[in-house]
């Protein structure tokens, strides 16, 4: 007993130096997430972080899922190119429009347009949708999530007043990403999409999944290990869910425990990024996004998109579409918010 609390206590050194800014190694990650009974601890000291550069806000985002059409074939995905279950769709521009229009009034002030890897949105159709969504909204944040373009194209979009970029990592870890992804997609090049990301300017987000498929403590523990070397202004992680029509259905879902402790580690390394909670945690359970606030997020981002596609984006099984994860429910979501002692913020929300 006092050898366990004698490496309990030292392990509780290791998440005291990431609140006063230390670096740490990769085998003292994975051993921090190798014992989740210190959990509660990471969490009340990221809220204590959270709280110093952000108060008790919770920022929103408009997401826009303009597209379930994708040219890739990772193996995790519903909307992978091989799911032929799978009903496709893609917004036209004023569709898109539609949702600003929509959500501006809500108090939106950040429009997230994510989809597949749909060739058919060129770089001119994404700079002209772009463009009307600045000139109409001057005051709002152009968020794209997009995957992997050429660095010519993230500058034409930057160009186009672009302001942020999610492209998930999905992990660090070379061997493990293989196991995830068809041949088609390269580790090497996610990582260089990344850095020309950074370059160009771009509030820059990453992020994994947790509990994905052949996953181990020694991978995550890279994932962090990036992440304090990278230094996202965003950094998305949620609890990897199976789909039913893709090779990895079989697999167990990811742990709600060890996603929210992971946030609060987050959280710690990176003291003001912008870090979401989920759907995905919602997905699993019913008070998963509140959760994830109170392990450390600061970031929701409830659903624009129209309704007859939201379950067609269906990227895991049992995706909400129509809660207080629906951007026409805010009320439910402030509400929800406000059970746990945090607010709704109507502002762009930029990283500090």
């Amino acid at each position: 007993m006092r050898i366990f609390c004698i490496i309990m206590k030292d392990l509780k050194n290791l998440i005291d130096a990431l609140y006063n800014g230390q670096s740490l190694t990769e085998n003292e990650f994975k051993n921090l997430i190798e014992n989740p009974s210190l959990a509660p601890y990471a969490a009340e000291k990221a809220v204590e972080v959270r709280q110093k550069h952000y108060g008790n806000s919770v920022y929103i985002r408009g997401l826009i899922e303009i597209s379930n059409y994708c040219k890739n074939d990772c193996l995790y995905c519903g909307i992978r190119k091989s799911n032929r279950s799978c009903e496709r769709y893609r917004l036209s521009k004023e569709e898109i429009l539609s949702c600003c229009d929509e959500g501006y009034p809500l108090g939106f002030r950040t429009f997230v347009m994510q989809g597949g890897e749909d060739m058919y949105y060129t770089d001119d159709a994404l700079c002209d949708i772009i463009r009307s969504i600045k000139e109409k909204y001057p005051d709002c944040a152009v968020t794209l999530s997009l995957g992997e373009r050429s660095y010519d194209s993230y500058k034409r979009l930057k160009d186009a007043g672009a302001d942020r970029y999610l492209l998930r990592h999905e992990t660090a870890d070379k061997a493990h990403y293989e196991k995830l992804h068809p041949q088609s997609l390269s580790f090497d090049n996610r990582m260089e999409c990344l850095k020309n990301l950074r370059t160009l300017g771009y509030q820059v987000g990453c992020g994994f999944m947790v509990g994905s498929p052949h996953q181990t403590s020694a991978e995550l523990a890279k994932d962090l290990v990036f992440l304090q070397e990278f230094r996202p202004e965003m950094c998305g992680i949620g609890p990897f869910i199976p789909h039913k029509d893709t090779p990895f259905k079989e697999y167990a879902a990811g742990s709600l425990e060890l996603t929210c402790y992971l946030l609060s580690l987050v959280r710690l390394i990176l003291p003001t990024v912008l870090l979401p909670s989920t759907t995905a945690l919602g997905s699993i359970h019913p008070k998963g996004r509140e959760m994830g606030i109170l392990a450390g997020a600061n970031v929701v981002m409830p659903n624009l998109s129209p309704f007859d596609n939201r379950e067609k984006y269906m990227l895991y099984n049992n995706k909400l579409s129509s809660g207080s994860e629906s951007a026409q429910n805010l009320l439910e979501l402030k509400e929800k918010m406000s059970s746990i002692g945090y607010e709704i913020t109507v502002s762009r929300g930029d990283a500090i």
